[in-house]
């Protein structure tokens, strides 16, 4: 079998510290691809972890704003030439958006990515990965990334929940969804070459892989 995916544009995504970026790496390395990463050093994420008035919203729209003009790139250089591998698809911008905008920040949000979601690239696939509150906590202390510290407990389990709900109902891409608890791609070779075998499938709706078997939905 030849050393590639059946498809264009990949999108791994998953709650902070499931090892999004880790993947989007090896994957990257391995069918020598284009790697697109979203941009983590945003200006305004301490003052949102802190709870300053404010922080949330101005978080948000940076993040938006970012993220679109990567995508953008995406489609305007034509790299869909090779496989292109993001650490994000364009739609997770919202399952922040509904946890951490009021009301009347949504109103203005929401007009905005109504009008730059249309003109996003959308996913072959979407390779979405979970994990429970306890393995992304160490996850993230391991990793140590200065901004992060202040992330809650509480606040991490409330966006796990955010991404379950978000991608029970997407239909927009056809989704494989892994659970990485037991999985360990970098250091366990056989745990890496058997998602490889999981991407090579076909993928219509949603499809489970569970370390051993994967079912569909």
């Amino acid at each position: 079998m030849s050393d590639s995916l059946p498809i264009n544009y990949l999108a791994v995504d998953g709650p902070i510290g499931v090892g999004k970026t880790t993947l989007v790496d090896m994957l990257t390395r391995r069918f020598e691809g284009v790697k697109v990463l979203e941009d983590v050093e945003n200006p305004f994420l301490d003052k949102f972890y802190k709870d300053r008035p404010g922080g949330a919203f101005q978080t948000q729209l940076y993040f938006l704003l970012s993220r679109f003009q990567q995508q953008r790139e995406i489609i305007q250089r034509e790299l869909f030439q090779r496989l292109v591998i993001a650490d994000y698809p364009f739609q997770k911008d919202r399952i922040f958006a509904y946890l951490n905008l009021s009301d009347d920040e949504l109103l203005i949000y929401d007009r905005l990515y109504a009008m730059l979601e249309e003109q996003t690239p959308t996913p072959d696939l979407v390779l979405y990965l979970v994990a429970d509150v306890e393995t992304c906590m160490a996850r993230i202390k391991k990793r140590a990334r200065s901004f992060e510290r202040s992330i809650s407990r509480s606040y991490l389990s409330e966006l796990l929940d955010a991404y379950n709900h978000y991608y029970h109902h997407y239909s927009r891409s056809p989704v494989l969804v892994v659970d990485t608890r037991n999985l360990n791609f970098p250091e366990r070779p056989d745990d890496f070459e058997e998602l490889i075998r999981q991407l090579r499938k076909p993928h219509k709706g949603t499809q489970y892989y569970l370390s051993g078997g994967d079912r569909s939905r």
